[in-house]
């Protein structure tokens, strides 16, 4: 593997880390205002945090 590639997958990982990230705390902010829809806004962060995720391994075999 190349120097950019190198660099580029490690980008990739920072990216989808941060994203995963701001997705939890999100929903945590969320579920602090709201306890009632605890299991909607549960199930709404899984997803997105696995779209996340799915998007950020396809990038790295891409790289």
């Amino acid at each position: 593997m190349t120097i950019p590639g190198i660099v580029g997958a490690g980008l990739i990982v920072i990216g989808v880390g941060i994203g995963i990230g701001q997705i939890g705390g999100k929903a945590m902010e969320a579920i602090a205002r709201q306890p009632e829809a605890y299991g909607k806004i549960q199930t709404a962060m899984l997803i997105a945090a696995a779209l996340i995720e799915g998007i950020g391994f396809a990038a790295l075999f891409a790289a």
